[in-house]
């Protein structure tokens, strides 16, 4: 399949650096790169779906603290002011 991309003149330099770098074919490393995104971008998805619906059980089943307990603790982490 082709796809057309037109890139800028900054974009396609850094590409064809990475291809010289690896000695591969730029639509190879184009290809590569974009698979790697996608893959991530997947997973992250996930993930965060994962991370929302265990919040929600964990609300749902009573374990859960307020936003002041919250913003406590975060002070104390992170030594920050009171006032903030």
């Amino acid at each position: 399949m082709t796809i057309v991309v037109t890139l800028s003149p900054e974009l396609e330099a850094l590409l064809l650096d990475k291809a010289a770098q690896q000695g591969q074919d730029i639509s190879f490393v184009v290809s590569e790169l974009l698979s790697t995104v996608l893959e991530w971008e997947t997973q992250d998805s996930e993930e965060a779906i994962k991370g929302i619906q265990q919040g929600l059980n964990d609300f749902e089943a009573g374990r859960s603290r307020s936003f002041q307990e919250f913003a406590e603790e975060q002070r104390r982490k992170y030594n920050l002011p009171a006032d903030l």
